[in-house]
């Protein structure tokens, strides 16, 4: 598959306004304006998009379900607060890309008929921030943002803001409550941002990669996109992969390539002499799948039958080499340190859990303690305030069923018993 998302991208000298438009940028404009927003929509839901940024959930229904009639002003918000481990996907294309996502927003917000669009920085990603709030100055300049657009009679101011960290301002409502200013803790889900979102009106979130799809589609049709993917799979996907591969990286491929291609072809597989213990398919929050996994399409539904998640689309390796205690330790200290601390179960369960994890990973643990893991994964879940801590849960719930006999391992032997291998380099 030639490269949709990703052919003009630089990290490294991102194209300015005329160089993009040399090669075809802003041309979807055009195309939005000669149609009416219902048009844009019908299109988007033809071509299944479905969104990026890890729930899959219909972008063409997602917009729908805001309604025509929505009250004003109306607000879209583009997520590019990336920050779970094994990520780095919107990294890409905020580097490498601003006039690809300043586009993208413009087709967009016009389809939603939104007045404003903000797009939420990841605080770590600020130089790319700063790039692209340069890039909407340019697009300003030329009339391509602002006060009726190219004649059209729409209205679109944009800007940037560069959050100022944590992990958990990812979450569609802990985002919204960060750009106000407040303390980024998630609302509660009624009434949804689609009808009371930021500052109380009406607001749209939508993953930047979701978005950068959408003038291709508009330019190019829904049969195209839908074309594009393999094995029911809709549309290009980026995909990352990390951990022990022998080129780790971003990849553009058909929705529903086959996780055997991903690692073994794209990323190179593993060292030699080395087998596939198992591997996270959508990131930190999803669960492990196995080597008996590797055939199933990484497309949202399949990946979801073999009983894991597609999420972001960020594949972390691991070989048999490594640990798959220490992996999980280390996701928990991660979701640990990256909780808002709202509520109880999530601010003192997971850091508990990981002081569990870490007795269990010295060889100090006891058979008792993968029962109480398990038991008190199950209650963080479901007493906690928002999906963090079910997220955060759902690794744990399925190392503890993949990888069991090596956590009694530990626990038999008083050892990690991963150190003895990696010291000899068997």
């Amino acid at each position: 598959m030639e490269a949709v998302l990703t052919r003009h991208l630089d990290t490294n000298a991102p194209l300015d306004l005329g160089a993009y438009r040399s090669v075809g940028g802003y041309r979807s404009l055009d195309a939005a304006f000669v149609r009416k927003p219902e048009e844009i929509i019908e299109i988007i839901e033809a071509a299944n998009l479905r969104g990026r940024g890890g729930a899959g959930f219909s972008c063409g229904l997602k917009w729908r379900l805001r309604g025509a009639d929505a009250p004003r002003p109306r607000y879209l918000v583009c997520n590019i607060d990336e920050s779970e481990p094994g990520t780095f996907k919107d990294r890409y294309l905020l580097y490498g890309g601003p006039h690809q996502i300043i586009e993208a927003i413009i087709v967009s917000a016009y389809a939603l008929q939104a007045e404003r669009a903000v797009i939420f920085v990841r605080g770590e990603y600020g130089k790319g921030g700063h790039g692209l709030h340069r890039a909407i100055k340019e697009a300003e300049m030329a009339g391509l943002v602002g006060s009726n657009i190219c004649g059209s009679g729409f209205d679109l101011q944009m800007e940037v803001h560069i959050s100022g960290g944590r992990y958990i301002c990812g979450e569609e409502t802990a985002m919204l409550n960060a750009i106000e200013g407040r303390r980024p803790n998630p609302r509660h889900k009624i009434p949804r941002p689609s009808v009371k979102g930021l500052w109380q009106h009406p607001t749209t979130t939508n993953n930047v990669e979701t978005l950068v799809n959408v003038p291709h589609i508009l330019l190019n049709g829904a049969d195209w996109f839908r074309a594009l993917g393999i094995n029911g799979g809709c549309g290009p996907k980026l995909f990352c992969v990390s951990g022990m591969v022998h080129h780790p990286g971003l990849f553009e491929l058909p929705c529903g390539t086959p996780a055997r291609e991903l690692i073994f072809k794209h990323a190179g597989g593993l060292a030699e002499g080395r087998t596939l213990l198992g591997f996270i398919p959508g990131g930190a929050s999803t669960a492990f799948l196995l080597p008996e996994h590797l055939d199933v399409p990484m497309d949202f539904d399949p990946v979801a039958k073999a009983g894991s998640r597609l999420g972001t689309a960020s594949v972390i390796v691991l070989d048999d080499t490594t640990c798959p205690v220490r992996v999980t330790l280390n996701l928990m200290r991660f979701f640990a340190r990256e909780s808002c601390g709202f509520c109880t179960p999530c601010r003192d369960g997971i850091p508990y859990l990981a002081q569990i994890l870490a007795t269990i990973a010295n060889g100090e643990g006891r058979v008792e303690d993968l029962v109480l893991l398990e038991e008190l994964s199950g209650i963080i879940a479901l007493q906690s305030f928002c999906a963090f801590a079910p997220g955060a849960m759902i690794p744990l719930i399925s190392s503890l069923q993949c990888f069991h006999d090596h956590y009694e391992s530990h626990i038999d032997t008083g050892c990690c018993p991963f150190d003895a291998v990696n010291k000899s380099g068997a």
